[in-house]
């Protein structure tokens, strides 16, 4: 008769398994004996192998009971079944390992791999970090509303970044992003923003841009209330934003994500 830490050790088990196996009902916990101490049989190790065997083999300890007592066609179908399982859980897992090693690279938490491109072109073309990281946020509230629009609209940031006078702008932003309200480069920035905007090369670039993105915007919108929340972002993000977007206001323009000439009052 064995104590059940021979028990264990005749099964490759520990002494904890064992008595969790008692708690859930699958191992048949012996009465003491006179001197007080649990004794196991022969039988006692061979269920307990059986036990660790189906449980090393990925059987939910809720489902060893019934393969335990199981015929040989029972038994065949609930094995084919735990595997069917089994391989279930290796496609989720598998799946999960290739997004862990794409959120490795950083930009990729949340963002389809249009918009990590993106990112990383802004950095070859030396945009600063406070920059991409308020673009990548950005992209992230964008993807999550309009998933299947993100190929076009990102198309159109393509021509955007590739757009030398406009990348200029950016730059300049960048460079802001860390300055006061009452910054002095601010009113020249807004100058260039307004000049960029009222030149009718940009006129055309813009109309070229919309003309990119006119399927998107007949199917899917950018809606108000996702524009208005890009925009807090922006200011969010800035501390000089809101200055900027006052002084742009006082100059007949409204917004930043889809900013456009203030109607004049009839």
């Amino acid at each position: 008769m064995l104590t059940i830490s021979q028990l264990a050790a005749y099964a490759g088990v520990t002494v904890r398994a064992v008595r969790h196996y008692h708690a859930k009902g699958l191992l048949p916990e012996p009465e003491r004996d006179h001197s007080g101490y649990r004794r196991y049989d022969a039988a006692a190790v061979v269920e307990l192998i059986r036990i660790r065997t189906l449980a090393d083999a990925g059987v939910p300890l809720s489902r060893v009971r019934e393969l335990l007592a199981a015929g040989e066609e029972e038994f065949t179908a609930a094995v084919a079944d735990v595997d069917r399982r089994l391989r279930a859980e290796i496609r989720q897992r598998r799946r999960h390992r290739v997004r862990i090693a794409q959120l490795a690279a950083g930009d990729s938490l949340a963002l389809p791999p249009e918009v990590v491109g993106y990112l990383d072109r802004m950095r070859d073309l030396g945009f600063p970090e406070p920059l991409i990281e308020i673009e990548r946020d950005s992209w992230i509230l964008i993807a999550a509303r309009l998933p299947e629009q993100v190929p076009a609209l990102m198309a159109v940031k393509r021509l955007q970044i590739e757009d030398e006078p406009l990348r200029r702008l950016y730059l300049d932003l960048g460079d802001l992003a860390d300055c006061a309200p009452d910054d002095p480069r601010l009113p020249s920035l807004v100058d260039r923003v307004e000049a960029f905007l009222e030149a009718a090369g940009a006129a055309a670039f813009l109309e070229a841009a919309g003309a990119a993105v006119s399927g998107v915007a007949e199917e899917q919108p950018i809606s108000d209330d996702l524009v208005a929340l890009l925009d807090a972002a922006f200011v969010d993000a800035f501390p000089c934003a809101r200055r900027l977007l006052q002084l742009l206001a006082e100059r007949g323009w409204t917004g930043w994500t889809d900013i456009r000439r203030i109607d004049p009052a009839p």
